[in-house]
């Protein structure tokens, strides 16, 4: 893999810091701001929302625009969100940070996703898209359990400082790795990229639509328990609040395993993934809610479902990057957005469930059934979600053409 791949992952480590460490400061933001944790979860949701809305919107102004610079100025508006989050007693001024953080994260998202693909030959987009990824899962080992253990010690506001920090060494990797170039709309349909309405009337196709609605809801399914995973850790398995880093840390080396297996098996076997990873996933959910008292028993399945969940994931997203073959300007963001969509939806349902009988256990009963709901919809389109390499058969591959202008 191409050393700018890694340093896109670099940003992504930083931004997917700041999206995953609220699982563990959220209890004391709401103490803090005076809200209830289930508002505090709401900041997850803003953050998301402005992903899905951001993804495409930023995605089609930024077509044209230099990667290197386009990239450069969405990690800098990143980490000024971060300056301004970790200085405000507002609620919903911190509420309208999480969105423009999410604004830059998904632009910087969108174009990273659709320049990992070109760095890459055909038939290698689950490979690329799993060192991009990497990013994120490294960042849940140990930035989401390094803000945890920051917010324990100086108070959620040096978490978010840290991430405002950490985007500083994500700027220079930018800077200094990605080509300059920059492409007119006319220059890009010249060199065999198709028109902007033409990449948005590829959301149109079923098998799109259908693989993303898919990774949308596993990735419900993922955001729903994560976000409150500190309850559960801290009241049900009656841990102390220390333990909720060392859970975070066992997500989040099991979403790296997942990622880095399902990265080589989602190009070629991708059906193999989902036919394996969907009921496991499905059957983990109910047995972390029924075992979530007896510690071992939870931190192993904490674990385990990491791994399921961005295994199975992360196929999805990359059979969305080969469903969109014909947008390959706009194919990340119809990834990012499928993501978030589902990490809006996830938190929101979590939230709700935590009212019920069920309590702190609520949101995991609610992964389990968002789950279920994504494998009865894929099940009568299963060779339309496992199409792609199985059984030595070409698929069909994003054909990003390489900027001529760098």
């Amino acid at each position: 893999m191409p050393l700018p791949l890694y340093l896109l992952a670099l940003a992504v480590f930083a931004m997917g810091t700041s999206e995953f460490m609220l699982a563990g400061l959220l209890p004391d933001i709401a103490s803090d701001l005076d809200v209830t944790v289930g508002a505090a979860g709401t900041l997850t949701s803003a953050f998301a929302v402005g992903m899905v809305v951001g993804a495409p919107l930023v995605a089609a102004l930024a077509r044209t625009w230099p990667r290197r610079s386009g990239l450069l100025g969405f990690v800098l508006a990143f980490a000024a969100a971060h300056v301004v989050g970790a200085v405000t007693s507002s609620f919903p001024v911190l509420l309208a940070t999480r969105v423009v953080a999410a604004l830059a994260n998904a632009g910087f998202l969108a174009v990273a996703l659709t320049a990992a693909a070109a760095l890459v030959p055909p038939g290698r987009k689950g490979r690329a898209l799993a060192v991009l990824l990497s990013g994120t899962t490294l960042a849940t080992i140990a930035g989401v359990p390094g803000g945890s253990v920051l917010g324990t010690l100086l108070g959620w506001r040096a978490a978010f400082w840290a991430v405002a920090v950490l985007c500083l060494p994500a700027a220079l990797g930018v800077l200094k790795g990605v080509p300059a170039g920059r492409v007119t709309e006319e220059a890009a349909q010249e060199g065999g990229r198709p028109a902007l309405r033409a990449e948005l009337a590829q959301l149109t196709r079923g098998p799109l639509v259908l693989v993303m609605l898919l990774g949308a809801l596993v990735n419900a399914a993922t955001f729903g328990s994560f976000t409150f995973l500190a309850p559960v850790v801290t009241g049900p398995a009656g841990l102390g609040e220390w333990w909720v880093s060392v859970a975070l840390v066992l997500f989040g080396a099991g979403s790296l395993a997942g990622v880095t297996v399902a990265g080589r098996l989602s190009d070629r076997r991708p059906g193999l993934v989902i036919a394996v990873g969907g009921p496991l996933l499905l059957i983990g959910w109910p047995a972390l809610a029924l075992l979530a008292d007896e510690p071992a028993a939870l931190l192993t399945l904490v674990f385990v479902q990491g791994a399921l969940s961005f295994a199975l994931g992360g196929t999805l997203i990359t059979r969305v990057l080969y469903e969109a073959a014909g947008a390959p300007t706009m194919a990340g963001s119809y990834a990012t957005a499928a993501l978030n969509a589902g990490a809006v939806v996830g938190p929101l349902v979590a939230a709700a469930a935590l009212t019920t009988a069920a309590g702190d256990l609520g949101p995991l009963w609610t992964s389990g059934l968002l789950v279920a709901v994504a494998l009865l919809v894929a099940l009568p389109f299963r060779t339309v979600v496992a199409a792609g390499r199985d059984r030595g058969r070409p698929g069909p591959a994003p054909a990003v053409p390489a900027d001529r202008s760098r």
